[in-house]
């Protein structure tokens, strides 16, 4: 009985032994119910086809390749009277989404304005990184005055959209004191104790995320004051230079921080236009951090929206490249975060990792977000006042 198994195993797994695939030429024991899909989504074989009640699909799970637009083959596979059939179904994968707009259609600039006023406006697509832009209306960049524009944008697909753009053309004044600054004038900030009194409980913990801009901290008193955590920036990437540096205070901070017995996290800002520049960044910060252990994870922060059209990059390769940076430093024994505020979670990041996400979102009088997707993290404000730091500093919720 034992041999006599042995060898219907073996001939399960040679190759001399499989059944016949009969190739299905009529489609008469399966229905087709979907030809078109959108490129870049999740489409499985059996969101494609109707399964008849007397056929088994046996590739049902595999997924449609949607990474590139046009005709493709696929192949369902299934049996039907214990005889293995094999369907071939032409497909097309199409983008039927227009550009969108994500930036405020009311702009202002200078007499003398000399780029191109299509970038007064920030837009892009799922698809596409190069939007053609055609403007209809009058306007005058040399004359002061208030111009109704209206942007047709257009992707390769020739979707469009169309935006009524109010563009106002200004002379800049003098100032009447030269004397005033942001230091001379009254400030609203939001007391750190305050938003300990409303939203600590037994779920979640507050505390802080610094840079070189909150200079010198008193990390004992930040602690003394209910925080349990701080989140520091390693490092940035100038927006010009495109070089990498180090942040001033981030040495002292890990080291303070640590010593007044605060979990400890970084990130880095960084204004990554590919894949490989994310990889090379998550690099430096391993490097960086020379074995130092961190508490919580390395957040990937990129927020460089205003320049966005320079960038000629589609929302599929933005979430590329923060993927990129975040499996590399995963790859590295690093737990990493994606950090962003809740319009751009809720219309560019797709996050299909499932990395966790540290959510900025500013909330009259700190009343908890509105944001209905899943956070680790609320970055609630950046005006915050806390015992050890003299400057404004950004206050959160670290949740359980």
């Amino acid at each position: 009985m034992k041999k006599y198994i042995v060898v219907i195993l073996l001939c399960l797994v040679s190759t001399g032994c499989k059944s016949k695939v009969i190739e299905d030429t009529t489609n008469d024991n399966l229905k087709v119910i979907m030809n078109n899909i959108e490129v870049y989504s999740d489409v499985y074989l059996y969101d494609v086809i109707n399964n008849i009640s007397d056929v088994s699909i046996t590739t049902k799970n595999s997924i449609i390749d949607t990474s590139s637009l046009g005709e493709k083959v696929v192949e369902i596979n299934y049996i039907k009277d214990k005889k293995n059939y094999v369907y071939k179904n032409k497909i097309n994968v199409v983008d039927t989404t227009p550009p969108l707009v994500f930036s405020g259609t009311t702009k202002s600039v200078e007499v003398g304005y000399s780029e191109d006023i299509c970038n007064v406006i920030s837009y892009g697509d799922m698809y596409d990184g190069n939007i053609s832009c055609t403007i209809e209306g009058d306007y005058d960049l040399n004359t002061v005055g208030t111009y109704k524009l209206v942007y047709t944008l257009k992707d390769t697909s020739n979707n469009e959209k169309k935006v009524n753009v109010t563009l106002k053309v200004y002379e800049p004044k003098k100032s009447d004191n030269d004397n005033d600054s942001e230091d001379n004038l009254d400030r609203v900030r939001t007391d750190f104790k305050a938003v300990y009194q409303k939203h600590k409980n037994d779920h979640n913990e507050l505390g802080i995320d610094v840079s070189k801009w909150q200079e010198d901290i008193d990390f004992n008193k930040v602690k003394n004051a209910g925080a349990s955590f701080v989140i520091m920036r390693i490092g940035y990437q100038g927006q010009t230079s495109r070089e990498i540096y180090l942040d001033e205070y981030y040495k002292e901070n890990i080291k303070k921080a640590k010593e007044a017995g605060l979990k400890v996290g970084v990130y880095f800002f960084t204004v990554a236009g590919s894949t490989e520049e994310a990889i090379n960044h998550a690099k430096w910060v391993v490097d960086t951090l020379d074995g130092e252990k961190l508490d919580l994870p390395i957040a990937f922060d990129w927020e460089n929206w205003a320049k966005w059209n320079s960038y000629k990059l589609s929302f599929h390769e933005i979430n590329e490249i923060a993927n990129a940076y975040m499996d590399e430093l995963e790859k590295n024994g690093y737990k990493s975060m994606l950090y962003s505020s809740k319009f751009y979670l809720e219309t560019i990041w797709q996050n299909k990792k499932n990395y966790p996400v540290w959510l900025a979102h500013y909330t009259k009088e700190n009343n908890e977000s509105s944001y209905t997707g899943d956070y680790m993290m609320w970055q609630l404000c950046n005006n915050g006042q806390i015992d050890g730091i003299n400057n404004d500093v950004d206050i959160d919720i670290l949740y359980h």
